[in-house]
């Protein structure tokens, strides 16, 4: 991944709405979910969360297809993965044993704690 592409990634999740839509978006799989209801589970007015689903869609975080009426957006588990790799890759100067499984440091996610 080249810099500018993660700069994008990264400037696109630096919102707090964005961030919990695409977090949510990643619990809800490949399937994803249609736009309104991810702007009524996250209490945020549909043009209001329609801007942020462009953003992260331009970044490539997130993908999206027509459905009837509907539009459905979906995480890009690729390009997740390529920027989590990214910002890993040089981990302690090649020594990735140091940062460990990164998925050990996830926090449980609880109704209180998750959008």
């Amino acid at each position: 991944m080249k810099d500018d592409v993660a700069v994008a990634a990264l400037s696109a999740l630096a919102h707090a709405d964005r961030l919990a839509a695409f977090r949510m978006l990643v619990r809800a799989g490949p399937n994803g979910m249609p736009s309104g209801e991810i702007a009524e589970a996250l209490s945020i007015p549909p043009t209001r969360m329609s801007f942020h689903l462009a953003a992260l869609e331009r970044s490539k975080l997130l993908r999206s297809w027509r459905d009837g009426r509907r539009i459905l957006y979906a995480a890009s588990y690729d390009d997740m993965r390529q920027l989590l790799a990214f910002l890993t890759d040089d981990c302690c100067s090649g020594q990735p044993e140091i940062c460990g499984n990164l998925a050990d440091f996830a926090a449980p996610c609880t109704p209180e704690t998750c959008p």
